[in-house]
């Protein structure tokens, strides 16, 4: 299906030059990447994470691999407690002054997602998009996320599709850091919590410029709870 909405690229967190950049699992990479005054993506939020967003009652957030923040300081904008989390010290400083710029306050921490606990309260809104990563290390990621949702709330898992390598407009070139919405519903599955699938499906992404759309992963889930 289609969100109807012209965007340009959503790219990842995934580097096309080489195996070690492709991984996107090397924070020196991105903080060279980084390392420029521009923001290197947009600054809005992705068109799911809005769309699914606002249909939720404003609470906790989480921006899991926030990047340079987009997502993270739209949703401090409409009313969430947000927090972001990124390996890249340069990409959390460019997350800041978007935060400072748009006049919102966010949480920022510089950590390996891999590697992160959340709090034990959780939060309301979890969002991991464009997350690009080996199977293993998806699957560490997505434990992660899930254990950082609260009871009733809402994990949000968007990410280039592996169609979207033949069928679909820009991400990476690398299958192995592709996602299906079957194998982040495995993922979920296979952490052991009481996350509920509500959608789970491949969807089309409008491109500034491109002759097709390119395909998404979109996955939404709902933590058991009032």
């Amino acid at each position: 299906m289609s969100r109807g909405d012209t965007t340009t690229i959503d790219t990842d967190r995934t580097i096309d030059t080489d195996r070690r950049e492709a991984t996107g699992m090397d924070a020196e990479v991105w903080n060279q990447r980084y390392a420029t005054a521009e923001y290197v993506w947009r600054a809005e939020p992705n068109v799911f994470v809005a769309a699914d967003a606002a249909g939720l009652p404003p609470g906790r957030a989480l921006d899991l691999a926030c990047g340079e923040g987009r997502n993270a300081v739209w949703l401090a904008e409409q009313g969430w407690t947000a927090t972001g989390v990124d390996f890249s010290d340069a990409g959390i400083a460019k997350a800041q002054r978007l935060a400072a710029d748009r006049g919102v306050e966010v949480t920022w921490e510089v950590a390996d997602v891999l590697a992160w606990t959340p709090p034990p309260e959780g939060f309301d809104l979890v969002v991991v998009a464009y997350l690009q990563l080996p199977a293993a290390a998806r699957r560490r990621a997505m434990a992660v996320a899930a254990a950082g949702v609260a009871p009733g709330g809402t994990l949000l898992v968007v990410a280039h599709d592996t169609r979207n390598l033949a069928e679909g407009t820009g991400g990476p070139q690398h299958a192995e850091v592709l996602y299906t919405p079957a194998e982040v519903v495995a993922d979920l599955a296979a952490t052991g919590t009481d996350l509920v699938i509500e959608r789970a499906e491949t969807v089309e992404r409008s491109v500034d410029g491109a002759d097709r759309p390119a395909l998404d992963c979109l996955v939404r889930a709902r933590r058991s709870g009032p």
